[in-house]
């Protein structure tokens, strides 16, 4: 499964260590270069995912270290985890790496993101953390992108030979395996084109908690495969607390954890006081309105602040390197890849384990089943939308259209549109498609592009 090689590292960089320019990557990083110019009884073509067959090295500029200096990564996300991913890219031999992050750098961050500086507060941090790789390792050419991923469009990630995601949420890692599964082109039988297969990394940490786990699209299961054992995310990320704030529940989080502080340095916050809360719900409040963010209960403040956890440094800097150490892995051939989930649990000790994770047989994302559903013939429009943000699918904001007819049922973009459609909401279903059933294309925000799901509708 072996993508096309990208232009190579020029021999100048090839040369180039820090503090001696004379002396070649190979030679200055031993390690890897032992492991890339031998054989073994485990390398790739052995394993349960085979990628590709090893070709040792003899020298850097052939085998499987030319691999490894051709090949770009996409990292995605620059903070905890993201620096410790850059650190590992740079010492791995990684010749060429994109980075795209939304956050910029705040001074919570500094305690552990290593790649930043406290001059750097207010910078974005792809930006920062671009400029310091490439100050210590200017062997890897570096690519920094201060945005979201949903900015980018298909062309951009199809460039790259994997894919890293050290997101902090649910659904940026939805939206992002659902791309990468869409490159995947299908040939005449349906079957996937292994050349057009771009294998995601996926890790993520939660305190002691960890997990690493290889995706290859269309081949092994993608992450909306598993979605149903992710509850609903109820942890935030302290630098998306305090920077770039996008939900209700973030503005809660900064109004406890941060304004709570500053005001009353010598108090603890009491969460059974209704002064308290009430203090902080206020707080939360100003803040969405300050980022037009709606949503903000007293309720909801109560809810939200017992559920955050701290990160850990030690924790990131073990699931960074496992998921490095699966990229070399699938770039060189060298070794047999994870199949496919490995998780670690730092506060019961420090070992983990694997095990497979199942393709889903009627994924929205990696299959092209169409999912059937039966519902009562008084069924509105809106219960049906309320089924599908509710149940296994989480939809957040679907737009439906009848397969057959081509008619619009509703919309959500543009604004008038919608509002045009709006009455359809508190219609029967039947009312609006063939009494027979039909066939639904629904299409969400949780989706990048054109992708779109088809759902079977019939009556009881």
């Amino acid at each position: 499964m072996s993508k096309r090689e990208s232009p190579s590292l020029c021999s100048t960089e090839m040369e180039m260590t820090r503090g001696c320019s004379s002396t070649s990557v190979s030679s200055s990083r031993g390690t890897m270069s032992t492991i890339l110019s031998r054989g073994g009884p485990f390398t790739s073509e052995t394993g349960a995912l085979p990628m590709g067959e090893f070709n040792p090295s003899s020298t850097d500029d052939d085998g499987a270290l030319k691999l490894l200096s051709n090949a770009k990564v996409l990292v995605v996300g620059a903070g905890g985890l993201g620096c410790e991913l850059l650190k590992d890219l740079g010492l791995s031999m990684i010749g060429h790496v994109h980075v795209i992050d939304l956050d910029t750098i705040d001074v919570t961050n500094l305690n552990r993101q290593f790649l930043f500086r406290k001059k750097d507060v207010g910078r974005p941090k792809a930006e920062v953390a671009a400029e310091f790789i490439r100050r210590r390792c200017p062997w890897m050419e570096v690519t920094a992108y201060h945005g979201k991923i949903q900015d980018k469009p298909s062309s951009y990630y199809r460039q790259f030979n994997c894919v890293i995601a050290g997101l902090d949420n649910v659904e940026a890692r939805r939206w992002l395996n659902a791309m990468i599964c869409s490159l995947v082109e299908l040939d005449e039988d349906g079957d996937p084109d292994p050349e057009t297969v771009i294998p995601i990394i996926d890790g993520g940490t939660e305190g002691f908690k960890g997990q690493a786990r290889v995706i290859l699209p269309r081949f092994t299961s993608c992450y909306e495969c598993s979605l149903d054992s992710f509850p609903p995310q109820r942890l935030f990320p302290m630098c998306t607390i305090a920077e770039t704030p996008r939900l209700p529940e973030h503005c809660i989080a900064y109004a406890f954890m941060m304004e709570w502080p500053k005001h009353f340095p010598d108090k603890k916050l009491d969460k059974d006081s209704p002064q308290d809360m009430k203090w902080v719900f206020d707080k939360a409040t100003e803040r969405a309105k300050q980022y037009g963010i709606a949503g903000v209960t007293y309720m909801l403040t109560m809810g939200v602040v017992k559920n955050i956890i701290p990160a850990v440094a030690s924790t990131n800097a073990i699931i960074a390197a496992a998921c490095v150490n699966e990229v070399v892995k699938l770039l060189s051939f060298a070794s047999q890849t994870l199949n496919t989930y490995m998780m670690y649990m730092g506060s019961a000790g420090v070992y983990s384990h694997t095990f497979v994770y199942e393709r889903k047989e009627d994924c929205p994302v990696c299959t092209s089943v169409v999912r059937k559903m039966t519902i009562s013939r008084k069924t509105t429009l809106n219960e049906l939308m309320q089924k599908l943000c509710e149940g296994e699918l989480r939809l957040k904001k679907p737009s439906l259209t009848a397969a057959d007819s081509g008619k619009t049922l509703y919309m959500q973009k543009p604004p008038a549109l919608e509002k045009m459609l709006r009455p359809n909401l508190d219609k029967a279903l039947i009312s609006l498609i063939h009494e027979n059933g039909e066939e639904l294309t629904v299409t969400d925000p949780v989706f990048p592009g054109e992708k779109a799901l088809t759902l079977k509708v019939t009556f009881a």
